[in-house]
């Protein structure tokens, strides 16, 4: 199997995300040695934003672009390439304002593209946008420095992190039950609530990376595995 790691924190050692991401792609390994992890740090290396020449590379047919349009969409190209090999996609990321970092909505952004990962049919008027890629797994690992953003908790309605994934996800292939997430909250307090919940998330981020390790491949996505060639990570 193919994974794709997309670590999302300005940190290095001291991101909570990329440790969970660690405790997870570990437990995954050493169940399955032999899949390959393609990491893509849009963290450290930010995606480029939208143009106005992006945008019109993007509704030019591939056929009729410049080079410098081909140039325009090469991080695009080479994002959405590795998404569509991926069976599982793990992203580690921060909440920031109590959504998405601004360089992660920029990778959504450049991996979201009409004709490669979704299609467009003007004559359906209720739902025109179709997904391209189908049978993937996401699992978001997320580190907040507040607490109390599941349903029913205290900032449940403050939760803008998981609803925008999940919803960006279903353009990368990814049905609703398909995507898994983990948190680390209360990082701003650093007491025995933080530990409690770190030691929890890592917890959890093995054992899910054991159960989806050595869950049976529905026939949808058998058939568009291919075979593993090592890992990378």
């Amino acid at each position: 199997m193919n994974l794709l790691l997309i670590n999302a924190s300005p940190r290095r050692e001291r991101s909570l995300s990329r440790q969970l991401a660690n405790a997870f792609l570990t437990r995954w390994l050493a169940l399955r040695p032999h899949d390959t992890v393609v990491a893509r740090d849009v963290g450290i290396d930010h995606p480029p934003l939208l143009t106005e020449a992006w945008i019109a590379a993007c509704f030019t047919p591939e056929e009729d672009r410049t080079p410098a349009q081909r140039g325009v969409l090469a991080y695009s190209d080479a994002a959405i390439d590795e998404l569509a090999q991926a069976d599982v996609l793990v992203i580690a990321t921060p909440r920031y304002n109590y959504g998405m970092p601004a360089a992660l909505k920029a990778w959504f952004d450049q991996v979201i593209r009409i004709n490669r990962t979704f299609s467009f049919d003007r004559a359906e008027k209720t739902w025109p946008l179709s997904p391209l890629l189908s049978s993937k797994t996401l699992v978001l690992l997320s580190a907040s420095g507040e607490f109390e953003f599941h349903a029913g908790g205290l900032r449940e309605n403050w939760e803008h992190l998981a609803p925008h994934v999940r919803t960006c996800a279903h353009y990368l292939g990814v049905a609703p039950d398909d995507m898994h997430h983990v948190t680390i909250e209360f990082q701003e307090f650093g007491d025995e609530r933080h530990q409690a919940s770190l030691q929890g998330a890592w917890e959890a981020a093995r054992l899910l990376a054991g159960r989806l390790a050595t869950a049976p491949l529905s026939p949808a996505r058998t058939a568009f595995l291919e075979p593993a060639s090592g890992s990378s990570h």
